[in-house]
């Protein structure tokens, strides 16, 4: 399968596929609600952080979780993560788990861009030196789970907004805590 997604996944307000739409041109002033997938990466008990590339449509140059992406039609959640991430960090994940399937955000960035996605939340184990695409990550960062919290919590407006909101949930905190202990 090819790395890439051309195109997004519409969905309705349930959730369910309405269409697609070709990816360059989703993300606007009125992106429609589609499929996205976002996935923290463990590794000796510290989680990838990773800042977005600065030619990114959405929230260029922002701190955020290690990867995010696109479901491809008739795709699963889990599938993309296991298609994308290898792609998007240059290694392969392991050890998947959905933390947050039913996450759901929309925001907008401060030239009006919005992200309208329902965003299943993943965490997976890498072992080997991550090689990020350019285009995807500007630069990256490996931290502990508790001072990722800490500096989540003290400087929200410094990563993004979807990151910000998947780090309230009481279940993605005490997960990402476990892989330290």
């Amino acid at each position: 399968m090819k790395p890439m997604t051309d195109v997004v996944v519409l969905v309705d307000d349930h959730g369910h596929p309405i269409g697609t739409a070709p990816k360059a041109t989703v993300h606007t002033t009125d992106t429609p609600l589609h499929l996205a997938f976002s996935c923290y990466v463990a590794h000796n008990g510290k989680i990838l952080v990773t800042r977005r590339a600065l030619l990114k449509k959405t929230w260029p140059g922002v701190w955020t979780n290690s990867a995010c992406g696109h479901l491809a039609p008739k795709e699963t959640a889990q599938q993309a993560v296991l298609r994308w991430v290898p792609h998007e960090l240059g290694v392969p994940v392991r050890n998947l788990r959905c933390v947050l399937p039913e996450f759901r955000y929309r925001a907008v960035d401060s030239r009006g861009i919005v992200e309208n996605e329902i965003c299943p939340v993943f965490i997976a184990e890498v072992s080997g030196e991550v090689q990020p695409a350019a285009d995807e990550v500007d630069s990256y960062q490996w931290v502990t789970p508790a001072d990722l919290l800490a500096a989540v919590d003290a400087a929200p407006f410094t990563f993004s907004p979807w990151m910000v909101e998947q780090l309230a949930f009481p279940e993605l905190r005490a997960a990402l805590l476990a892989l330290s202990a």
